[in-house]
């Protein structure tokens, strides 16, 4: 066959997304194109501050480099599937990623606040008892760019970039489907463009990771971030924690508890705490006797407690607890001299409420994803 025959039905190299690209990423890549640094920040601008997405309609990056840039670049976020919106006012996205997968992401407006709650995988691989995610396994890491594009979708869905209004998000929750530390680089590089002053700004305060208790990569995290910390735990001993959260089986609470405590330890604000989160189901693990255990356990540690009822979903058992019975847990924890505060249920008219994020993925549990994941972590233990 011809040589430019060959050459002429070679598929093209895939163009690299910008959307997920930190600063100092956009940087060298700029550096690598025989381009000046500053070009990183101009971009910046336009993708996060302006929402624009077409390379042509950034005028200040001069019309060669435009060119050169539609030949290897574009800027793509994910698409929207579908919006559901709940009485509340809580709005619930169904978004599709590359593979055809589907997550979602829910915007929880309060006030003069609204939080967004970001999804960092396809599915979840920890399988914990009372998580509607967990129940449809795991299919793959999400991109930088699919995290932070959930970010730009919903700006983008309320027209605050044309508006100028003001921010839609005022605080990023990384406790959508998925374990964010076990998609740590993505993760991380998604987390630092939400709190760069020249993409959303947003406090580092503001920008909470929640975690299981992947303790490697907890303890990695404290050298490379300062975003708050919260750490499902939801019982008060092992025995129990092994059945909810099975990655306890291999990190158990104290490992857990002395991980989150370091990391606090290394931040800069050393007036930081760990938000500890914990699910209330009806006789397992709501009685007054636990709230007590719960509040020796925690003695002496660095934290608030967020109390979670259980938000039911078709594929379990358990049970929301009534009303009186979380009143007597937190009354424990408030005697003890814990701040508790309890959740408000929000969008569980659309399925929306912490718990409950399926989205419309089959259940493609894949158990070489389950084993690779369970490599990664034997190698940040290795290093």
């Amino acid at each position: 066959m011809p040589s430019d025959l060959i050459s002429s039905t070679a598929a093209a190299p895939a163009r690299v997304n910008l959307l997920g690209m930190t600063r100092s990423q956009l940087e060298q890549f700029f550096l690598e194109q025989g381009e000046k640094k500053f070009r990183a920040q101009q971009l910046l601008k336009w993708i996060h501050h302006a929402g624009v997405t077409d390379i042509n309609e950034m005028p200040n990056l001069g019309r060669a480099l435009r060119e050169k840039l539609l030949q290897i670049a574009e800027v793509r976020p994910p698409e929207i599937v579908s919006q559901q919106d709940s009485s509340d006012g809580t709005r619930k996205w169904a978004i599709r990623v590359g593979g055809g997968g589907l997550v979602e992401t829910v915007l929880i407006p309060e006030g003069d606040r609204a939080t967004l709650c970001v999804s960092s995988q396809v599915g979840c691989s920890l399988d914990c008892s009372f998580c509607s995610t967990g129940k449809q396994g795991f299919e793959r890491d999400l991109t930088a760019a699919e995290i932070i594009g959930q970010v730009w979708l919903a700006i983008k869905s309320y027209d605050a970039f044309q508006s100028g209004k003001g921010r839609v998000v005022t605080n990023v929750v990384m406790m959508g489907m998925g374990e964010p530390l076990l998609n740590f680089d993505n993760v991380v590089a998604a987390m630092d463009l939400m709190m760069e002053d020249l993409a959303y700004g947003i406090s580092k305060r503001r920008v909470t990771l929640s975690t299981s208790g992947v303790v490697p990569a907890l303890d990695r995290l404290a050298g490379v971030s300062e975003v708050s910390l919260a750490v499902s735990l939801h019982a008060p001993n092992d025995a129990l924690r092994n059945q909810l959260v099975p990655i306890n089986r291999k990190y158990p609470i104290a490992v857990l508890l002395q991980s989150a405590r370091n990391y606090i330890a290394a931040q800069t604000d050393r007036k930081r705490v760990v938000t500890i989160e914990y699910t209330l189901i009806a006789g397992i693990n709501d009685q007054p006797e636990q709230a007590r255990e719960l509040a020796l356990l925690l003695q002496d540690f660095p934290c608030k407690i967020n109390l979670i009822p259980f938000n039911s979903f078709p594929q379990s058992d358990y049970q929301r607890p009534s009303g009186n019975a979380v009143s007597r847990f937190w009354q424990v924890l408030v005697d003890a001299g814990y701040v508790v505060t309890v959740r408000t249920t929000r969008g569980d008219d659309i399925d929306a409420a912490c718990g409950q994020l399926v989205g419309q993925v089959v259940d493609r549990t894949r158990r070489s994803e389950r084993y690779r994941q369970a490599g990664e972590l034997r190698e940040m233990e290795a290093g």
